[in-house]
């Protein structure tokens, strides 16, 4: 099945309905995929075609949906950039997919610009006009372009989307997913998260490049609509909910507890809300329980990884309702093949602890341009070792024991320390450093470093934030520095972040928690 084709089946079949709604603006199923037509005509007469990486600076907003759906249409491949990113980050992003032609929102047209001063021969296309940046407005240029639909053929094996996560060293890993893989993914979350209808609303805080962006053509093709706001304030998210009469969510746990803490969810209409979808981290114990006080068995977890999203295992709703299950993250996918398996790949009986492997049709294709990390990952047979330690009970349901990469999820966004430690010292007083993820009632884990200092250095915590700041992104930031006289090593002189790591979570009860 090809993405393409889910995108033209719903623009025929539900026209005139409302697709997607950003403020007071909206647009019709047949508007978003004239618009896409429009938007890809003028991408073709820029010289896009068939596998031409076009990079995204896109916020969430009216015209999220379109610019995606015309990057298909043209054959482009979608290079997504988290606009948290520090710009060096998204330089070297770009540099590393060729992408030579960047689309971007008019709030981040200075960001823009300073790509193009940093990436040779970048060139901007802004979603509006850019007084203080030289780009080519596309909004402007769409109304000269057919409505028609552009038609460029397409395959199977075709790569649609190049989506960065992080590589277990701190390396940046480039996904590529494919016109079939993606449309997996679609029939992924329909098979096993939500059954969404003509009625239905999803609302969208979260990046839509990322997860929740996912369920934009599952609810598309099925004639549902994307309610999308700029951003996640818990102030006015569940008034949002309220106002579009939201029936689906999806959220990352911090969210939620963002939501209890301001008392937000207490006062909350959610009379039209049939589905909470969350990912991306472990559900704290108190929230977990908070929320199906105030809003009942309306929850659904799944876990899955960028490289097979986006559900590889599900927690439904009546699972919630079990004590038993607690800490768990469900039952695999009907679509997917979920093995706990040794170091050789061999399956292991229930009980038994090893690394998570998966086989499924919305599995990645591999990495962009890495083919020994392709080949380290995805074997001949199609299994995604996904790094994760876990075991299944004795009734299938898979629990996740540790990360083999030591990777931080920090409200719901990945950190790896590798790359926060080489931010660390990169400072002249620094001489070691190690950082893990420490347990926090709001963001799940919070970035915590350790640093050892060269003889006669002295720094403040706050100076080495500021470091790292100024490197990464916001959220890479330790929340917390500690000065120690030495690190943990091993008997090769390899940090043991797990004996920094264990004392932190020791007092730690919550599902899910790190050993």
């Amino acid at each position: 099945m090809l993405t393409t084709e889910f995108v033209r089946r719903g623009a025929q079949r539900h026209g005139t309905r409302t697709a997607v709604i950003s403020g007071d603006q909206s647009l019709s199923f047949r508007e978003v995929d004239e618009t896409a037509n429009r938007m890809a005509h003028v991408l073709i007469g820029l010289g896009v075609e068939r596998g031409t990486r076009v990079g995204l600076l896109v916020d969430n907003g009216l015209w999220s949906v379109p610019i995606d759906f015309a990057c298909l249409k043209a054959g482009a491949v979608r290079v997504p950039l988290n606009a948290r990113l520090a710009a060096d980050e998204q330089a070297r992003m770009l540099v590393a997919t060729g992408v030579s032609m960047l689309v971007h929102g008019t709030a981040l047209a200075e960001r823009a610009g300073e790509l193009a001063g940093r990436v040779p021969g970048l060139r901007l296309i802004g979603l509006g006009p850019t007084p203080d940046v030289e780009a080519l407005d596309l909004l402007a240029e769409m109304t000269q372009a057919s409505a028609a639909d552009p038609l460029v053929p397409a395959d199977p094996d075709d790569p649609v989307l190049i989506l960065y996560t992080s590589g277990t060293t701190g390396a940046l890993k480039a996904v590529v997913h494919t016109q079939a893989s993606y449309a997996a993914i679609c029939a992924n979350i329909l098979a096993n998260l939500v059954s969404p209808g003509p009625d239905s609303v999803m609302l969208h805080a979260a990046s839509l490049i990322h997860a929740s962006g996912t369920f934009v053509l599952p609810y598309w093709v099925r004639g549902g609509a994307a309610a999308v706001l700029p951003g996640f304030d818990p102030g006015s998210y569940l008034d949002s909910l309220a106002r579009h009469r939201a029936t689906e969510i999806n959220l990352v746990p911090t969210m939620l507890g963002m939501l209890l803490s301001s008392g937000a969810a207490e006062r909350a209409d959610v009379s039209s809300l049939r589905t909470a979808v969350y990912g991306a981290s472990p559900m704290p114990g108190p929230v977990l329980t908070q929320t199906l006080d105030l809003w009942g068995p309306r929850l659904v977890q799944y876990y899955g990884q960028t490289e097979a999203p986006l559900a590889i295992t599900v927690l439904d709703a009546a699972d919630h309702t079990d004590p038993t299950l607690a800490g768990s993250c469900g039952q695999p996918a009907v679509d997917a093949e979920v093995r706990v398996t040794a170091e050789d790949g061999t399956p292991l009986p229930p009980g038994e602890v090893g690394e998570l492997r998966v086989r499924a049709p919305f599995a990645m294709a591999g990495y962009h341009d890495a083919p020994e990390l392709t080949a380290e990952t995805l074997d001949v047979d199609g299994w995604v070792r996904t790094r994760d330690l876990a075991r299944f009970d004795d009734r299938g349901y898979l629990t996740l024991v540790d990360r083999t990469s030591d990777m931080i999820i920090t409200g719901g966004y990945n950190v790896y320390p590798r790359e926060v430690e080489d931010a660390l010292m990169a400072h002249p007083a620094v001489a070691g450093a190690a950082v893990v993820g420490a347990p926090d009632p709001t963001w799940v884990e919070a970035v915590t470093a350790f640093v050892t200092l060269r003889p006669g250095a002295e720094v403040t915590g706050h100076e080495l934030q500021d470091a790292v700041r100024s490197a990464l992104a916001g959220y890479k930031v330790p929340k917390s520095v500690h000065v120690v006289d030495q690190l943990p090593l091993s008997a090769v002189g390899k940090v043991l972040r797990r004996a920094l790591r264990e004392p932190l979570w020791a007092d730690d009860a919550s599902p899910g928690a790190r050993p």
